[in-house]
């Protein structure tokens, strides 16, 4: 075997199509109206990149953004955006006095947040969206615990302490008979609230999935995940049948090609830039347009099976994308890899470049 050629420190790149992600928000805003589309840009926006992805998304249409955690709100706060945040994933070294003062409002799950929250000292209320487990367990109150979470939440309300804006919940989004369900304790908890004092301006428990196929959860608002960035998050359907376009789209570089038999290429990306090693031997990536079997994937490279044809050094292969250029789109991966979609284009490393267009 011989190496034909080579390049030096060459680069993939996740290109990040904005006009895309603006077309997946119109859609869906279009979609839930008169509901509003809180866009979720948790995850460095799933790895899409926060800034320009928040300010796209709220040029299509999104009237409000779901950050996670207090620091990923700083930054868009310190950025110049000032549509409401939601920030939910505390912990006790969580500084609420800098996301109060910030005008980021908390979700709360629990009592020992609403004490913390008095004891920051903040200047001004703390605006809080009032969490009840509904089944997930992705934190929130028990049904148990739900009362004296309100109750406690009405009573430093009384003092000036916090401001109760929301209700809220996640949904399991494991069939549509256990949304259902859920979607009925959440209502009972909301009545539950209301008898004990508090009111609600917002009320809001889908996402994605319920976001498009339950329309009796949309209520207030629905946090769009992973269907704005154009992956669909039903095992059912793509995100192209939905409508949606994949928004990131993998590239990395031919690196070197090898002749005398072989009918390899390397390609300048591995898993230390997040390709999966599960599932390779389904794998294909495309170069010219056309589908290439992955052989290895090692920690900076991939080697791919080109046959005889003529590939070029500095060529460039399509990892995943919108599936328009012969290129298998991130879903697919994601069935090769026996994971989500959310994981493929989030689990994309930090050290491969965006590049933004559209």
């Amino acid at each position: 075997m011989t190496i034909t050629d080579a390049i030096a420190e060459p680069l993939p790149q996740a290109v990040i199509d904005l006009a895309a992600l603006r077309h997946n928000v119109s859609a869906l805003a279009t979609l839930i109206a008169p509901s509003e589309v809180m866009l979720a840009v948790k995850a460095d926006a799933y790895g899409h990149g926060l800034l320009p992805v928040a300010q796209a998304g709220l040029e299509a249409g999104a009237t409000s953004l779901a950050v996670l955690e207090i620091p990923a709100g700083l930054v868009l706060r310190h950025a110049g955006v000032t549509v409401p945040l939601l920030a939910w994933l505390h912990g006790t070294q969580t500084d609420f006095r800098a996301g109060i003062e910030a005008d980021i409002e908390l979700g709360i799950s629990a009592r020992w947040q609403l004490d913390a929250i008095a004891a920051a000292g903040a200047d001004r209320p703390a605006v809080i969206h009032l969490k009840v487990d509904t089944g997930l367990s992705r934190n929130g109150a028990t049904v148990e615990e739900w009362p004296g979470l309100v109750e406690a939440a009405l009573e430093l309300q009384r003092r000036g302490v916090v401001h109760i804006r929301a209700a809220w919940s996640h949904l399991a989004d494991a069939s549509m008979r256990d949304d259902e369900a859920a979607l009925a304790e959440f209502r009972r908890a909301v009545l539950v609230a209301e008898e004990l004092g508090a009111t609600f301006e917002v009320l809001h428990l889908a996402a994605s999935s319920a976001g498009i196929r339950m329309p009796e959860a949309r209520l207030d608002l629905v946090r769009f995940g992973i269907a704005a960035y154009g992956i669909s998050p039903f095992d059912d359907s793509t995100g192209a049948e939905l409508g949606l376009v994949p928004v990131m789209r993998l590239e990395a570089p031919v690196t070197e090609v090898h002749v005398g038999g072989t009918g390899h290429a390397r390609l300048g990306i591995g898993f230390a830039d997040g390709l999966p090693t599960l599932g390779i031997a389904k794998a294909h990536v495309a170069i010219g347009g056309i589908r290439r079997q992955v052989v290895s994937v090692e920690a900076d490279s991939m080697l791919v099976d080109v046959g005889t044809d003529r590939i070029r050094v500095g060529d460039t292969a399509i990892v995943f994308g919108p599936g328009v250029n012969g290129e298998p789109i991130a879903e697919t991966w994601a069935d090769w890899a026996e994971t989500i979609g959310d994981e493929m284009v989030t689990g994309v490393s930090s050290r491969v470049p965006r590049v933004y267009i559209g």
